[in-house]
């Protein structure tokens, strides 16, 4: 994949500027993995002292979404993709620097292939896990994209 951190943030900056705000980056990515981080800050913060639920979806959400972008510019296709679908388990307050971890860019390649030969939208689900600095899961997010060649 050519698709850089660096670059990401830039795309977040100009593209996603509340997740950009929120302090949501990029810190690595490649065909099969990517990582994104948020630090708990006032900015991002709930009534609760920990981080706001949707300043966690937007940095699992990135750490899913980076690879779709990154695996369509790779085919030079006009695919459009979407979170259809999501869903999210909370299980310890959000404090400290939170590292979303993504594994599952291998499934994105037989979405892109069958909706190339297809033409009918793909779907499949990613997952997302969010966790502090001790190493213990803060949260775990799915979303299901679609992807679908642009008619």
């Amino acid at each position: 994949m050519n698709l850089t951190s660096s670059q990401l943030n830039k795309f977040s900056m100009l593209k996603l500027p509340s997740a950009w705000l929120c302090g949501v980056r990029v810190a690595a990515i490649d065909d099969t993995q990517c990582l994104t981080t948020v630090k708990h800050r006032w900015i991002n913060q709930n009534p609760f002292n920990s981080m706001l639920w949707a300043v966690q979806g937007m940095a699992a959400e990135l750490s899913t979404g980076a690879m779709v972008i990154g695996k369509i510019r790779e085919k030079k296709e006009k695919i459009s993709m979407l979170v259809a679908n999501n869903n999210a388990n909370f299980s310890k307050k959000a404090k400290g620097k939170i590292t979303f971890e993504c594994n599952d860019g291998h499934l994105i390649d037989a979405a892109i292939e069958k909706t190339i030969a297809t033409g009918e939208g793909q779907t499949f689900w990613m997952k997302s896990v969010g966790k502090d600095e001790a190493g213990d899961v803060v949260s775990t997010f799915n979303f299901e994209w679609t992807v679908k060649v642009k008619g």
